[in-house]
């Protein structure tokens, strides 16, 4: 991921360093078990504990050398033991090495992108209880429909990522997972017992049954909830773009003192941390489908999975990181202006009415099909003449045999309302 986007403890994981740490952790591991139960020499395991470090420089120049990465990178750690070298990296292949060491990558990027959701969910939850009586209109394919309140918008899109966050402790589990089975999965040149004890010191699960190497399909689901939080985040940034349009200016980033949003109009304030996001989100979402195709591997394994994962894992998780924290960013510093709430909200004069009118009419005996259509022809007509829907209505002769002029105006003026605002957030916002 290109600097711009690089977050410290997120870009730590994925440095080569710590890859080659997390590998030379297993081999340690490997290495003790295997003395533990007689396999190899106790002074060996102690050795390779001690003696045990690499080179990343070193590495580079001897895979130019082997072709292979593994096999520079135990060729280096040797070097750095000596004699009791031979024991290390004993009776495993490459992808034992390689998929509990990615595992462990996933699983360390999992726990970040969890606490970065329990931050955003305290946040949305604030705003969401402080906004809780704030009208506004809700729109439905961009027109207006009824009103709702901005707390229960917000509240929405806090339960949404609740789910997300239940997905992901899915994903994180799914993907903690050791698999230390030797060539093609058999255990024949790798007792079961040092898959349970680096296991259980790493705190992962033992695959069920791998191939050579952990079978892509948990990977797939650990991506697959990554894009489906790439679209709730995309949710919520579409939703800034289309209230901070100079038409509405319900909601609106904050901007800084000396921030510039144009180079050529120096009046622009433009939503730019939301269309930021829009991107971050597209490319987040990217990941899906490769992670998909590399489920299908030929037999016990191949490689097509691996150019892709050594590009797409750190990418992708560095740009989720960094849109979460993006989005908190956002909800914490937004500007909300309710009074243009209310401004909006009344825009078309009442027309927002007309379903509390037409349960108004069926109550009072008329058909569904007639109280619609009445209602429907002096709607359009309040639409086309940007009149008041209250003087529309009130001069319907055939409308005020059945309704009378005091019914109409505690209708429109919002008086029968049947508030559920409270038993929402009681019951759906915790």
């Amino acid at each position: 991921m290109i600097p711009r986007y690089n977050r410290p403890n997120i870009e730590n994981i994925w440095k080569i360093e710590n890859k080659f740490k997390i590998w030379t952790d297993i081999e340690i591991l490997i290495a003790e078990k295997l003395s533990h139960i007689g396999i190899i020499p106790k002074i060996a395991a102690k050795e390779i504990r001690k003696k045990a470090k690499f080179n990343v420089k070193e590495i580079n120049k001897l895979e130019k050398e082997t072709k292979h990465d593994v096999v520079a990178y135990i060729n280096n750690v040797s070097k750095y033991i000596g004699k009791q070298s031979k024991f290390f990296h004993y009776g495993v292949t490459s992808s034992d090495i390689i998929d509990t060491g990615f595992s462990i990558q996933l699983k360390q990027t999992g726990e970040i992108i969890r606490k970065q959701l329990k931050t955003l969910l305290k946040n949305l939850k604030s705003k969401s209880l402080k906004y809780k009586y704030t009208q506004m209109i809700g729109r439905s394919h961009g027109i207006h429909a009824e009103p709702i309140t901005f707390g229960l918008k917000l509240g929405s899109f806090y339960n949404e990522f609740k789910r997300n966050l239940n997905r992901l402790e899915l994903a994180i589990e799914e993907i903690s997972i050791c698999s230390i089975s030797g060539p093609v999965g058999t255990y024949d040149s790798i007792d079961p017992s040092v898959e349970k004890y680096v296991a259980k010191k790493f705190k992962l699960k033992c695959e069920d049954v791998s191939t050579q190497v952990i079978p892509r399909d948990r990977h797939a689901f650990f991506f697959s909830i990554l894009g489906i939080i790439g679209s709730s985040i995309e949710r919520f940034a579409v939703e800034i773009r289309h209230l901070q349009r100079t038409e509405l200016l319900e909601v609106e980033e904050k901007f800084r003192p000396n921030q510039k949003g144009s180079s050529a109009m120096p009046h622009k304030r433009n939503p730019v941390l939301s269309e930021n996001l829009t991107g971050l989100s597209r490319y987040i979402r990217s990941a899906v489908i490769p992670s998909m195709e590399n489920v299908v591997l030929w037999h016990e394994r191949d490689i097509s999975h691996s150019s892709v994962e050594r590009i797409m894992a750190p990418d992708i998780s560095i740009a989720l990181d960094f849109a979460l924290n993006r989005l908190n960013e956002i909800i914490l510093t937004m500007k909300v202006y309710p009074d243009n709430m209310k401004k909006n909200l009344n825009l078309l004069g009442g027309l927002h009415y007309s379903q509390k009118l037409l349960l108004k009419l069926t109550k009072k005996g008329l058909s569904r099909e007639i109280a619609y259509s009445i209602i429907q022809k002096n709607a359009m007509k309040a639409w086309s003449t940007k009149m008041s829907f209250y003087n529309v209505l009130k001069n319907d002769k055939k409308l005020m045999k059945t309704i009378t002029i005091l019914e109409l105006e505690e209708i429109l003026e919002n008086k029968t309302k049947s508030n559920q605002i409270d038993w929402i957030f009681k019951n759906k916002i915790k």
